[in-house]
């Protein structure tokens, strides 16, 4: 297997785990409204996610750090033609991030409402503007012959990718739902595994257009298969969650989003994205990507830190493995 196909792999994969980890980050920061009506639940929500909500987002400095050493093109396409919507992601990670570590400095309900609604809307943003890039990759963007996108923001706007938008909206929601379920006991856990039923019957019909127009549009066989396989994941959270099953629950939810990753991007390959002007102005694994030299370096690199960044990342989730209850806020 060429380097350039195993590092469009690997990128995948990357990606894949930024979604099923800051998925759920992102879905406790959009349920917190509606979970924590008082302080102490609130802090209970929050302390959920708090020893690895950064540690998640490591897996996106990492995606992007991979993307540009070893498809520069691609980055440099990538990050011009989309820069307003990667701005707003970035501008509400940021805020958001702030939000977690300044909301207890001081003791104070206006000024901890505040960073809730900061925590809320950078969650929020990021949800659905996620979707929508991955879905204008997957749909293809006015490249022109030098591989410059000659699109406007609002051609970014269509339909299919604000589905896209709307389908990670509800997915991250309800992962997140089921991390809460699955992580604390008491009332939050009852409370918010009747949500992740509800959350779990509005996926299923937004998550199904998005595949099934991505299916009509797409005629990959793995990739239809791959789909598939993310919608049966999904349709199996649904008596999981009113079961009660949290841990099966979220490994489906976690599946779901896996597999909708590994779909989308089997179904853009070898592409890394498609030009609507003219196939011949794609970017590709091969004209978009660094040196062979290049590639293998990075690949010697990737093949000593990962496991030591794996290993730690897994040894942080056993150490805070354990449920929490509004017993273990202090007053």
């Amino acid at each position: 297997m060429e380097l350039t196909t195993v590092w469009f792999l690997l990128i995948g994969v990357l990606w894949a785990g930024y979604f099923l980890l800051e998925g759920f980050d992102f879905g406790v920061g959009i349920l917190l409204p509606v979970v924590g009506r008082d302080e102490r639940s609130r802090r209970l929500a929050i302390n959920t996610i708090g020893p690895v909500w950064d540690g998640n987002e490591v897996w996106l400095l990492v995606a992007g750090g991979a993307t540009f050493a070893a498809f520069p093109e691609w980055y440099a396409t990538l990050f011009s033609g989309f820069f307003l919507p990667l701005l707003l992601i970035l501008v509400a990670l940021i805020v958001r991030g702030v939000a977690f570590e300044y909301r207890g400095k001081r003791d104070g309900a206006l000024w901890r409402k505040r960073w809730d609604i900061a925590i809320f809307v950078g969650s929020l943003v990021p949800a659905i503007l996620w979707g929508v890039a991955f879905g204008n990759i997957l749909r293809g963007v006015r490249l022109d012959a030098r591989h410059e996108y000659v699109g406007g923001f609002f051609d970014l706007l269509n339909p299919y990718a604000l589905l896209g938008g709307l389908t990670t909206l509800v997915l991250f929601t309800l992962h997140g739902a089921v991390f809460l379920a699955l992580k604390t006991d008491g009332p939050m856990r009852a409370q918010s595994g009747r949500l992740a039923s509800q959350l779990s019957l509005a996926a299923v019909p937004v998550a199904a257009g998005f595949l099934l127009w991505t299916g009509l549009a797409h005629t990959d066989g793995w990739g239809i298969a791959l789909s598939a396989a993310a919608a049966l994941a999904l349709l199996a959270a649904i008596p999981l969650t009113r079961a009660r099953r949290e841990g099966w629950a979220f490994a489906a939810t976690g599946a779901t989003l896996l597999l909708a990753v590994a779909a989308l991007f089997v179904t853009l390959f070898p592409d890394v994205m498609p030009s609507t002007i003219d196939p011949a102005y794609s970017l590709t694994v091969h004209n978009a990507s660094s040196t062979p030299y290049t590639l293998k370096v990075m690949t010697w690199v990737a093949v000593f830190f990962t496991p030591i960044v794996l290993i730690y990342q897994g040894w942080t989730y056993w150490v805070f493995r354990k449920r929490l209850k509004l017993s273990d806020i202090p007053a």
